[in-house]
């Protein structure tokens, strides 16, 4: 028999020592502080409850323009701040045509990081779209609104109570700004928008809980938002018979004027982070858009130059600077007419701002990524820009700010839109223990 080779004893002292690391779950667990695994527990507990809400507010519909059902969404929401200690108030906006916007607002000690927390009560979803009701198939609910954006306001109630359950909200200084009006906003912006700017001008940090982005399986974080600017052409000519169309003092007519200007567009405006779309176009011997710009009438023959021609379309972007850039090349290729043509071009004053990756967004999703390692989960990366449409935190983009702190889920604007039940947890841990650390910070200058 061969002679067996026992181990040393500091190798046996050193696999003992190891030992407990690998089998002990206290050792293998994140490391949460009691009051953050208070908020766990709380969460995990109340997973029914959450459920529950959720439901009962994707049942009742807000489309934008059904100003009673987002009135009433707000109504269901505004107890749920009030016994968490907020002081909630309703602003109407009837002066803009929207219902109205819920600012809820906690007063801390007033020594950490000061949080502005951003929802919407209203979906796409109009009483008349058909797509109505709430289902369950295992971990997916489906109904008008849940991912876009109702799941990201109980997300929001779900970690705030979590937070009083812990003792961590006492002394957070927070205000929620759920606006009626995300997906149609009323005019003028500057009416619609100034409660949000106002409660932005007074927090040190943004919180956005629109839906959380995923790719490949993986949890994205976001730290910045394109900007939607919409603009229209209006392109003139001289009329005249097709017989004479681009010679002499015929001229090429208004529809040459207006491709001429779009495929310059196509030509020389690309570059990274900005798209240009045309959406509409109308042309002929007259054309006229609707009250709404969203459609018009044109007439025309054949045998007759246009005399006038008109192209909708939005571009977006990813900063102020970009912005400016990009609409000066448009108004210098608008500027190049064609002969006996005439062009204008004009940009919408009810556009979103673009939302920067700052340095400081940079830092807060490191701050979330802090978070994620205590809770165990996955490093978030930054994510793509341009697959996130506009959105309310845009407007407040002067301060640190991070999107997707909502529920992850599929098909938002569209029929079949649901949302992973599953994320409602995860996201409302994040959130509470983020929110939770970031009232330890102190604010600074």
């Amino acid at each position: 028999m061969p002679t067996r080779a026992f181990p040393s004893a500091a190798l046996v002292a050193a696999f003992l020592f190891a030992l407990p690391a690998l089998t002990s779950p206290a050792r293998a667990a994140p490391r949460l502080t009691p009051a953050e695994a208070k908020m766990v527990a709380t969460i995990d507990a109340e997973r029914g409850r959450n459920r529950e809400l959720l439901e009962e507010l994707v049942k009742v519909n807000s489309g934008t323009m059904n100003l009673a059902g987002v009135e009433r969404v707000g109504a269901m929401l505004r107890p749920e701040f009030e016994q968490l200690g907020f002081t909630v108030r309703w602003v109407p906006m009837a002066h803009a045509g929207r219902a109205g916007h819920l600012v809820a607002t906690h007063k801390g000690n007033g020594r950490g990081k000061r949080m502005l927390l951003i929802g919407h009560l209203d979906t796409v979803f109009e009483p008349d779209s058909g797509f109505l009701g709430w289902k369950v198939e295992g971990d997916l609910a489906e109904g008008p609104g849940v991912g876009d954006m109702k799941g990201g306001d109980v997300v929001i109630v779900a970690a705030l109570r979590a937070m009083q359950a812990a003792g961590t909200l006492r002394d957070a200084d927070i205000t929620v700004v759920l606006t009626g009006d995300e997906e149609n906003p009323g005019a003028p912006l500057s009416v619609a928008r100034a409660d949000l700017v106002e409660a932005a001008k007074k927090s040190d940090v943004a919180l956005d809980f629109e839906g959380l982005s995923r790719s490949g399986g993986k949890d994205i974080g976001s730290i910045a938002r394109r900007s939607s600017t919409s603009w229209t052409i209006h392109a003139s000519a001289r009329s005249g018979h097709s017989s004479g169309v681009c010679r002499g003092d015929a001229g090429c007519g208004a529809i040459y004027e207006l491709v001429r200007i779009l495929d310059a567009f196509r030509r020389e405006l690309p570059e990274p982070n900005l798209t240009y779309n045309v959406g509409l176009i109308l042309g002929g011997s007259q054309a006229d858009l609707n009250g709404d710009d969203t459609g018009g009438t044109a007439a025309g023959k054949a045998n007759v130059i246009a005399a006038t021609a008109i192209a909708r379309g939005d571009i977006r972007t990813l900063s102020p600077e970009q912005e400016t850039r990009v609409r000066a090349h448009m108004q210098a290729i608008v500027e190049r007419h064609l002969d006996k043509t005439e062009a204008k071009l004009a940009f919408s004053d009810d556009g979103y701002p673009p939302m920067a990756p700052t340095d400081g967004n940079k830092a807060l999703l490191a701050r979330l990524n802090a978070v994620n390692v205590s809770l165990g989960l996955p490093e978030m990366p930054a994510g793509d820009p341009a697959n996130r449409g506009a959105g309310d935190i845009s407007f407040v983009a002067f301060i640190d700010g991070l999107v997707g702190m909502g529920m992850a889920g599929e098909g938002s604007h569209a029929p079949g839109e649901a949302a992973d039940l599953r994320s409602l947890d995860v996201q409302a841990k994040r959130a509470a223990l983020l929110m939770s650390r970031l009232a330890k910070e102190p604010r600074g200058k």
